[in-house]
């Protein structure tokens, strides 16, 4: 099994890769506070609950959106895993055709989800990953990375609206019932999700008619599988395609090591 880690800027998803799938999912919350010893803690313990032993993993990847917390990350896995993790960044061999004006620049998430998506389905391909922002990545027909749209992430619109109005009160993202609310937090609820639903849906057609091609496309992030079911164009969720890119990275620059 391999140790998978996802760095964002709300929560950090670890996983157990392997090749027959993904072994467990668990979600910590992201604070630069805490320090290496503490995350490698909390690394254990989730390791220990669900009964593997840190020592017997074939290795660890990392990926990071947040960069004070990166250094940390990879302190405590190699305390809990003993051996030194791989970082998504500069250096490693992803195999991904980035057509942007900057590559370097593309940020580590979009690189794994791009990695993914182009394991598991034929492109072109629009990516979606729903989190703290919600981006969309389009991949051509011939595999490369054209670019994208980055828009506020669901919670990040939620809590601007609430703090910047003077009678609209802080509320949980779930699923209303109908679009058309009958009072203040349904008609709330139904902004996140069938507006967040409607952009989706636009954006998609927008990109599909600018590639002039039917880009299949997928969903994934912490919000996507809220938001899919509301969607009226077809949207694939695939809730676990980050760390479906990290396996695919760590088997990827293992060999290239080998």
């Amino acid at each position: 099994m391999v140790l998978g880690v996802d760095i964002g800027n709300t929560n950090i998803v670890v996983g157990g890769l392997g090749g027959g799938g993904i072994k467990f999912v668990s979600r910590i919350a992201t604070e630069k506070s805490r320090t290496e010893f503490e995350y490698a803690i909390m690394i254990r313990g989730i390791l220990n609950m669900y009964e593997i032993n840190a020592e017997e993993t074939e290795g660890a990847i990392i990926s990071s959106v947040v960069p004070p917390l990166t250094r940390v990350m990879k302190n405590a896995v190699e305390m809990v895993c003993g051996r030194e993790p791989l970082i998504v960044g500069p250096g490693i061999k992803t195999g991904l055709n980035i057509k942007t004006d900057n590559p370097a620049a593309l940020g580590s998430d979009l690189v794994v989800d791009a990695v993914a998506a182009l394991a598991e389905y034929k492109p072109p391909l629009i990516v979606i990953d729903m989190g703290t922002a919600t981006t969309i990545s389009v991949i051509d027909g011939d595999s490369g990375y054209m670019g994208g749209v980055i828009v506020p992430g669901m919670v990040i619109s939620q809590n601007a609206l609430s703090a910047n109005t003077s009678q609209l009160p802080y509320i949980d993202i779930s699923g209303p019932d109908r679009v058309i609310g009958r009072n203040t937090v349904e008609c709330m609820k139904s902004g996140m999700i069938y507006g967040t639903a409607s952009l989706i849906d636009g954006m998609t057609d927008r990109i599909r008619d600018e590639l002039g091609a039917d880009a299949c496309a997928v969903a994934t992030g912490g919000l996507s599988g809220m938001v899919v079911p509301h969607c009226r164009r077809n949207i694939i969720y695939d809730k676990d395609l980050l760390l479906k890119g990290l396996y695919v990275l760590f088997e990827k620059n293992s060999r290239e090591r080998r």
